[in-house]
């Protein structure tokens, strides 16, 4: 597809913004500083007074096209004041992995009896009280104490500092405190595309750019589209240890097709009719095969086999439940490959069918080899591989019929021009703020080391939401940069920051180091890769009508 370029399409304009006074350890204080930042909001009253102002923005305006607009901006606090720190730990076991951990945050009885073991070996720590975040399916008020050392100006010289703390048998971490979310942030560089469909002429879509066992980066996607703009999308496999890499770990369709099965019930943004509708949902998906009267369930399309990257399926161990970057393990497991897997079919034991364009078997045995082009691979382990043997037969038939819905029941139907990234967890619901972080796996209210530094502090974020008037926003917000970089957002912060821009569905896309944003296929934001931007699943494109 082509697009015009230069001056005659994009029409820039700059914005400075004064914005509200705020109660610097008020975590959803970020509500009120969005409100007031972002173009469109008028600047509180207050900076009229005199008084200096600590929250300030500057944002640049940019028309890409009819009914597709961009907003790149800066929010600054200048009473922030972070600094690294020396966090001590409370040596503990995953309850979900049962490996070693560290907790962050405990006890009275656990931060008052290591503040005194601190202080007898010649430390000086301090004892901080955390609250939870305004989840809507957690605990409220106190979740407990850490307890740090220190305030220091170099990560290096926080190194240092814990080293004869380390020595003295504490458990450390280096941590930075403008990620801490009773502490304002210093510096957030975010992006804002807003795209209305009753104006925008092009498609706004979900894609794996046709092969969903490829990594590629959302600008060089956005290159061979011709986007104008392009964020990253959902939770993908990115070790082998979790699997196959590039593969989605959570609920993925693509043109009408599903690549990839849900992790549980979790958040999902629906692109339908190419980008003229929007809906954010919790999405689920079942799959079955059936052969004569036969049938068993299929848990994955388009995965290793036994491995359920994120948990959230039926039968695996040890959760059914979604659990955000965690592995979980089925014995028995069937597994559907379409033609968009472009990868050479994993091996290993177990059984194999190959079905034609029909669903009648070509070939029973071993598992490997390719996805005919124009038909599917069913792959068993286990007492699927058992119903293989005993009911796909050459020449026979084996339907593979997948459902998707919603936590009400709806079905959702996918047409030719629909797609589906999934990612977790809500963020605004029906206009409220609604984060159910539990309910999405992304924390652990029986684990406070589970999710604690990914949902509670401050990272990079990639978010989608619906505004009353139908509009689709893309956002991204850049973090892990420390010393005047940008800090990024909590969940809750996100929430809010989202509910300011008038979304009344938003939800948390996949983030961190896969955090991007493209216009006219260059890469726009700062990612927090130290070798630049991340090679992900798949991605979200606005793509310009093609001209003639």
């Amino acid at each position: 597809m082509e697009h015009t370029k230069g001056a005659a399409r994009v029409r820039v304009r700059t914005v400075v913004a004064a914005v509200a006074v705020l109660a610097a350890v008020v975590p959803l204080a970020l509500d009120s500083t969005a409100q007031a930042a972002v173009p469109g909001h008028q600047p509180d009253p207050s900076a009229a007074t005199g008084h200096r102002n600590p929250v300030s923005s500057r944002w640049t305006t940019r028309d890409l096209a009819p009914g597709l607009q961009v907003r790149t901006g800066t929010i600054r606090r200048a009473d922030a004041a972070p600094s690294w720190t020396v966090t001590v730990q409370r040596p503990a076991t995953s309850r979900l992995t049962g490996a070693p951990t560290g907790l962050e945050v405990s006890d009275r009885a656990w931060a008052d009896d290591t503040a005194a073991r601190l202080r007898a070996a010649g430390f000086a720590p301090r004892v901080e009280t955390v609250q939870w975040p305004a989840y809507s399916d957690t605990p409220h008020g106190t979740m407990g104490l850490r307890v740090r050392i220190g305030g220091y100006a170099t990560q290096a010289a926080a190194t240092a500092a814990a080293q004869p703390v380390t020595a003295a048998g504490f458990l450390t971490a280096v941590e930075w405190t403008g990620y801490d979310a009773d502490q304002p942030a210093d510096v957030q560089n975010i992006h804002i595309a807003t795209v209305d469909p009753r104006v925008f002429r092009g498609t706004v879509a979900g894609t794996h750019d046709g092969d969903v066992a490829r990594r590629e980066t959302p600008s060089s996607v956005a290159r061979k589209l011709g986007s104008l703009v392009a964020v990253n999308g959902g939770f993908f496999v990115i070790t082998n240890a979790g699997g196959i890499q590039g593969t989605q770990s959570g609920l993925g369709a693509y043109d009408g097709r599903l690549e990839s099965m849900s992790a549980g019930a979790r958040a999902a943004l629906v692109l339908a009719d190419g980008g003229r509708h929007f809906r954010i949902a919790d999405l689920n998906s079942t799959a079955t095969a059936r052969a004569g009267g036969a049938s068993y369930a299929v848990q994955g399309v388009n995965r290793l086999p036994g491995t359920v990257r994120d948990c959230g399926r039926p039968g695996g161990t040890p959760s059914e439940l979604p659990w955000q970057d965690i592995t979980c393990y089925e014995k028995d497991d069937l597994v559907v490959f379409t033609p968009a897997f472009g990868a050479a079919l994993p091996t290993g034991t177990g059984v194999q069918a190959v079905l034609d364009a029909r669903g009648d078997v070509v070939s029973v045995g071993a598992r490997g080899g390719r996805v005919p082009a124009d038909g599917s691979v069913l792959q068993g382990i286990g007492s699927a591989a058992d119903w293989l043997t005993a009911y796909a037969r050459t020449g026979k038939r084996v339907s593979v019929g997948t459902t998707i819905r919603d936590t009400a029941g709806e079905i959702l139907t996918l047409g030719p021009d629909d797609s589906v990234v999934s990612a977790a967890p809500t963020l605004v619901q029906d206009g409220r703020i609604a984060v159910d972080a539990a309910a999405e796996g992304v924390v652990d209210p029986l684990d406070l080391s589970f999710g604690y530094v990914w949902a509670n502090g401050r990272q990079p974020r990639t978010l989608a939401g619906i505004d009353d008037r139908g509009r689709l926003l893309l956002v991204t917000v850049d973090g892990r940069q420390t010393g005047g970089g940008s800090e990024g957002f909590t969940l809750m912060e996100a929430a809010a920051f989202m509910r300011s821009l008038g979304a009344v569905q938003a939800l948390n896309l996949d983030g961190g180091g896969s955090t991007t944003f493209a216009v006219d296929g260059t890469l726009a934001n700062n990612p927090s890769d130290a070798t630049g931007e991340r090679a992900v699943g798949d991605s979200v494109q606005v793509v310009p009508a093609a001209l003639h």
